[in-house]
């Protein structure tokens, strides 16, 4: 038997009359030894609400919101959210491409690792999406491939598209959700409260009834949904900002080192003095605009980062000048040496710094990959 606290079951449906009864009848197949609750957020035109009421009358177990125009199945689950009673929610779709038989995994893994947040995976090992139209398979690898380089949170899972998964009501308490298209998951983990998320190796079915409710305009919002989310975190800008930093420490440079060497200095002592000015500048921009959020304003922290920040950008500058010299000498324009020189350092600098010299507040989110049998123990990395 599975110890823990009342799940609620979130099913967002949307024209599913064909299916809701067989789904019913699994999930309560599944949980028998779990006190639950489902909550089906409907909004069909074709019935499915009068078979849920139905069921809802025999089975006081079955609660049914009907919401009489389609908003969409993101908002769904945020107002299943809002109506649930349970500790720990799972979500999934009606279609049954989600196995309910697979939901006690989800409540192992997460009583075992003690996870806020767990995931049906079809990418981890064991997991499958062979009953995906390759057309699907490619939408769903550009969607993941999106998320992960823009969006920090998603990468902590290996599907972040995944509408197969349970969480913790502590993890959004008190957040204000509020997504775009079809993509709660991604919502979640970017604007939850959460310590460490596992994932769960699942197979993806093929849908017992209905048809595919994804359109060219959820694909649309999907990208609109990901935009809103950036900035959330602060890390997923901080790039971008160091990257402007850079960019303008680039100009600064090149404008010092030009002058210079009008002026009739040699380009090498010239690029020295470039280095420096520049150096600085990007010191006192990426102080104020790229880490702000993790700074002292004391004058003496302020000191002691100025002079760490030399430290760690020496190796970075010593590339730099390296390939300026190596470059130029090979025939290679000052100028254009000088540009690979700062591409190359960039790199290590922003890595490099936002550990060392600004360092996180707070304790990155760890992840879990549960693919064992229950008291075999997990894998587990933090990221």
């Amino acid at each position: 038997m599975i110890k823990g606290p009342t799940l609620s079951v979130i099913v967002p449906t949307y024209n599913e009359r064909e299916i809701v009864r067989q789904l019913v009848d699994r999930l309560c197949g599944a949980l028998r030894d779990v006190p639950f609750e489902i909550l089906f957020v409907d909004d069909s035109c074709d019935g499915t609400d009068q078979v849920i009421a139905e069921l809802a009358r025999k089975d006081p177990r079955i609660r049914l919101r009907h919401r009489p125009a389609r908003h969409g199945l993101a908002t769904a689950v945020v107002e299943g959210i809002s109506l649930a009673q349970g500790e720990i929610c799972c979500v999934l779709d009606a279609d049954l491409q989600h196995p309910p038989e697979c939901l006690p995994l989800l409540l192992c893994a997460m009583n075992e690792t003690d996870a806020d947040v767990v995931v049906g995976s079809r990418y981890v090992a064991g997991g499958s999406y062979r009953t995906l139209t390759r057309g699907r398979r490619l939408a769903s690898w550009v969607a993941t491939a999106v998320a992960r380089l823009l969006l920090r949170r998603a990468r902590l899972v290996a599907d972040p598209m995944s509408g197969f998964f349970a969480f913790r009501r502590s993890v959004v308490q008190g957040v204000q959700l509020s997504p775009v298209g079809y993509k709660i998951l991604l919502e979640i983990l970017v604007r939850g409260k959460i310590r460490k998320v596992a994932e769960v190796p699942y197979t993806f079915n093929a849908r017992a009834g209905g048809r595919s409710k994804l359109t060219w305009r959820q694909n649309w919002e999907y990208l609109v949904h990901v935009v809103r989310l950036l900035g959330v975190q602060p890390d997923d800008l901080r790039f971008l900002r160091f990257g402007s930093v850079g960019a303008s420490g680039v100009m600064v440079n090149s404008g010092v080192l030009w002058a210079l060497v009008r002026a009739g200095l040699h380009y090498s002592h010239a690029g020295v003095a470039a280095i420096g000015v520049a150096t600085t500048w990007n010191f006192c921009w990426n102080d104020l605009f790229t880490w702000r959020d993790r700074r002292s304003r004391s004058l003496a922290r302020f000191a002691e980062r100025y002079v760490r920040y030399w430290a760690i950008t020496g190796v970075g500058s010593a590339f730099h000048y390296v390939l300026l010299l190596g470059l130029t000498s090979l025939g290679v324009p000052y100028l254009v040496s000088n540009l690979v020189g700062i591409g190359a350092a960039a790199l290590w600098n922003f890595h490099a710094l936002g550990e060392w010299n600004w360092s996180p507040t707070e304790k990155g989110v760890m992840r879990v990959v549960w693919s064992k049998p229950i008291g075999s123990g997990s894998q587990a990395a933090r990221l």
